[in-house]
């Protein structure tokens, strides 16, 4: 009896480590499997939280840039006053007695107002916007800031109509082509942002207007052109944040299959 079961013994641990389910080769192919599942589902997790965050900071981005402009022109055209109210009082001390220098103040004083008041009449009659221009404007971008976008889409299109020559004319149209394409109205974020190249190329907002319409371009599937676009701004504006943006851009977009 003890040579049989000695002879038995192998055979039977055999079949205990072929029924053991931890050693079982299917067993372990699908724990492989689920395993390589949990990683992709992990990476898949950590790209949309990545995308989400670059959203959220490129919206961050967009409204600094904003304020940043707002408080430019606001500081231009507070300088333009200055400087046209101390030209006209030094014009009218250099020719007033001692007794008229109130006088010549009053007179300067009234005279910057009067233009300012011209200016909002004309929406165009300096280089400075008028206050009413600024209170318009900021209107609209305080809406693109909030998320209005079909709010400040109207803001804008009425300055362009009621101020189309104001030196803030251009970037209002280029953030005109901004809330068209946060709300993915694509065709029109690209037309608005080809008016801005064509109808202010000098202007500063120029190398940006390129940069996104060759996003817009890539949202509109139109591959070649965007690649086209964006190479563009690297050649014209180099060594602007534009270029930099665009160079990046270009190489995220895929390689074209040879033909």
């Amino acid at each position: 009896m003890h040579v049989r079961l000695t002879a038995l013994l192998p055979t039977l641990l055999a079949a205990g480590c072929a029924t053991n389910p931890d050693k079982d080769p299917v067993q372990l192919r699908l724990n492989d499997l689920e395993a390589r599942v949990a990683r992709m589902e992990r990476i898949v997790a950590n790209e949309v939280q990545v995308s989400q965050n670059v959203d959220e900071m490129q919206g961050n981005l967009r409204e600094l840039h904003g304020e940043i402009e707002e408080l430019q022109h606001s500081n231009e055209a507070l300088s333009k006053q200055q400087r046209d109210l101390y030209g006209d009082l030094d014009r009218r001390l250099s020719g007033a007695g001692a007794g008229t220098v109130g006088a010549a103040i009053a007179g300067a004083a009234g005279g910057a107002a009067a233009g300012a008041a011209a200016g909002a009449d004309s929406g165009a009659g300096s280089n400075a916007p008028s206050p009413t221009e600024q209170a318009v404007y900021g209107q609209a971008f305080d809406a693109l800031k909030a998320g209005s976008y079909s709010i400040a889409i109207t803001g804008f299109k009425d300055f362009l109509k009621t101020y189309p020559n104001s030196s803030l004319a251009d970037n209002a149209q280029y953030w005109l082509g901004e809330a068209y394409y946060v709300s993915h109205e694509y065709d029109s974020a690209a037309g608005a942002f080809r008016t801005v190249l064509k109808k202010w190329p000098d202007s500063r907002k120029a190398p940006d207007a390129m940069l996104k319409l060759g996003y817009t371009q890539l949202e509109q599937k139109q591959s070649p052109a965007a690649r086209a676009t964006l190479d563009e701004v690297t050649k014209k504006y180099p060594g602007t944040d534009s270029a930099k943006l665009a160079a990046e851009r270009l190489r995220r977009i895929p390689a074209q299959p040879s033909q």
